[in-house]
């Protein structure tokens, strides 16, 4: 069984080498991929249930969730802790190295995701307004559904380390950016029609700027996941079609 090595300090203040077998050291690093593997689930059933929640107008689910993100921070925090102290005693080099920084960043990218899930729930319990309309509903449900396939698809990616299947993910990017786009505009003319719409129609559109960026979060674990896997950056421009920005109330 090979040996790796590194240094501690013996108790004559001298550097002793000390082994440890490969088994504990692959053992910890498939700790960490196990963690994120609960939190990418975690913040899969998240955003699934805050857009059921908003859609459905369910204030008990939406509480769920928020109450939910807890259990993500947490998972998050242990992961950067893990991490820290894997650096610390091992030393790694190379792909082991990569695991780790990759494990550490995507670990941040799932509790945003979470946090803006739980931004979605808050948004429900802030509508007391007559039902939103249903069309924006339906374009809310859509761009969810997107956001959702696009974050399995990037966890199954990193699972199975798998360059082609992330950067399929990285290419899907401006899929819900166009999406996002679309409603945007779409709930602006109903907040322009109907004064009456203003209050639900900003809490959804706030809602759907949150499944965007989730949107966003996926599309950096697929460049991280590529960086674990080949050593190198995606050198490409991240592809984007959010105009949202550039939309005016008079080009509506």
């Amino acid at each position: 069984m090979r040996l790796a090595h590194f240094a501690l300090a013996d108790g004559n203040g001298t550097n002793g080498l000390v082994e440890h077998s490969s088994s504990s050291f692959a053992q910890e690093l498939r700790g960490l991929s196990q963690k994120i593997a609960t939190m990418g689930g975690l913040a899969e059933k998240s955003l699934s249930d805050s857009i059921q929640a908003l859609t459905r107008r369910d204030k008990l689910l939406a509480r769920e969730v928020i109450d939910g993100d807890e259990r993500i921070d947490v998972l998050e925090k242990n992961v950067a802790e893990d991490a820290i102290l894997f650096l610390a005693k091992r030393h790694p080099v190379a792909n082991d190295l990569r695991e780790v920084v990759g494990a550490f960043r995507i670990s941040g990218d799932l509790e945003r995701i979470g946090d803006l899930a739980k931004n979605i729930g808050k948004r429900v319990l802030a509508i007391n307004t007559n039902s939103p309309p249903q069309s924006v509903l339906f374009g809310l449900e859509h761009m969810s559904e997107a956001a959702l396939v696009q974050l399995k698809d990037v966890l199954d990616s990193y699972a199975a380390r798998d360059v082609d299947r992330a950067l399929d993910v990285w290419s899907r990017d401006e899929q819900i950016d166009s999406l996002y786009t679309s409603l945007f505009r779409e709930i602006l003319t109903y907040m322009i029609e109907d004064p009456r719409n203003i209050t639900a129609c900003t809490h959804l559109l706030f809602g759907a700027k949150n499944i965007e960026r989730i949107g966003d979060h996926a599309t950096n674990i697929a460049e991280t996941v590529y960086y674990v896997v080949t050593g190198s950056p995606i050198k490409d421009e991240r592809p984007k079609r959010d105009a949202s920005s550039y939309t005016t109330l008079g080009a509506v």
